[in-house]
């Protein structure tokens, strides 16, 4: 039902340009507007939220370790699964941000029907897929420089060599874009038919996958089948881009359906689970070096506590307490 909630809702998003453009003209406002908006939601939330992660009060080392802790000299630790110190740390978050680490470990548990025992299977699909596709994004985002800025970055024109390498069709089919699809689908296959993973999933979680899906193949459609002209394309991106903004003109209603689409991301990414990318930085359990044999740690938060002692107690009641016959510390 979530699956089926979350598709109507970005059917709904992909109709609202095509109505307000293709019936009302409302280009400037689809085109400009709505898409500053989205931008200015985007870097406010996002701002908001890791200031709120970082007022968080961590007063003690709580990372997540599943390996030897330094200890004795003579006794091997592991310093990427258990850091002891900055470098520790620097190795281990760039492992977990580039190359999933955890999620390559992942495991799931399964009851073996011949044998009735609980089994525990590794996951490696999932990172496998998990990887492509947020390195793909990567690129593609990286790619789109090219509509921002004049003169193109050349950095930007080496991506595109090596993305395009393969020169499949005209214009290039590049390896991202069908690498970001896939793994979209088989993301997105993996919550539809893995009855465990249904169970657990949310309409939230549909709806990511949906948006990108739609983003990804609204893209494609403007490149390889309803052609679009991308100087006006680049015209209308470049003047947003420099506060210069220009109503677009001639770059037809898939364009308004990407832009929107990708202004609906925009705004939805601060509130969702999709901000786990700037959140895995702010982490207690992965930015964090382990030194609790080291030394001793104390809250830097604790408030100083006015306390009542049992001799101040005892004084403050000592009439009271000789003539109920209590026996007392200090006569």
């Amino acid at each position: 039902m979530g699956a089926l909630i979350s598709l109507i809702a970005v059917v709904v998003l992909t109709l609202v340009p095509l109505v307000a453009v293709g019936a009302a003209d409302l280009r400037f406002l689809i085109g400009v507007v709505v898409p500053g908006v989205a931008f200015a939601v985007f870097v406010v939330g996002i701002l908001w939220r890791v200031v709120h992660w970082a007022r968080s009060p961590v007063p003690f080392r709580i990372p997540t370790t599943c390996g030897q802790e330094k200890t004795l000299p003579w006794i091997r630790h592991s310093e990427l699964e258990n850091p002891s110190g900055g470098w520790g740390v620097v190795g281990r978050m760039a492992l977990e941000v580039l190359a999933f680490r955890s999620l390559f470990r992942n495991s799931r548990a399964e009851i073996d029907p011949g044998r009735e025992r609980v089994s525990y299977v590794g996951t490696k699909y999932l990172w496998a897929a998990a990887l492509a596709f947020h390195w793909s994004m990567l690129v593609i985002v990286l790619r789109h420089f090219r509509f921002f800025v004049e003169p193109v970055p050349v950095w930007v024109g080496w991506l595109q060599s090596v993305d395009g390498f393969f020169q499949i069709g005209l214009p290039v089919i590049y390896v991202t874009t069908v690498v970001m699809i896939a793994g979209l689908l088989w993301l997105l296959g993996r919550r539809l038919l893995d009855g465990q993973v249904r169970y657990i999933s949310l309409t939230s979680d549909y709806f990511a996958l949906w948006l990108l899906l739609g983003i990804a193949l609204s893209g494609v459609l403007m490149r390889h089948v309803v052609k679009v002209d991308i100087v006006d394309v680049k015209a209308a991106i470049a003047g947003w881009a420099s506060l210069q903004p220009v109503t677009p003109q001639g770059v037809g209603l898939l364009y308004f359906v990407h832009v929107f689409l990708v202004s609906a991301l925009l705004v939805y990414f601060p509130f969702s689970k999709l901000l786990h990318m700037p959140g895995v930085f702010m982490s207690p359990t992965r930015n964090l070096a382990n030194s609790n044999r080291a030394r001793r740690h104390v809250n830097p938060w604790n408030p100083k506590v006015q306390v009542h002692t049992y001799a101040e107690w005892e004084e403050e009641f000592h009439d009271k307490l000789v003539a109920a016959g209590y026996p007392l510390d200090k006569e």
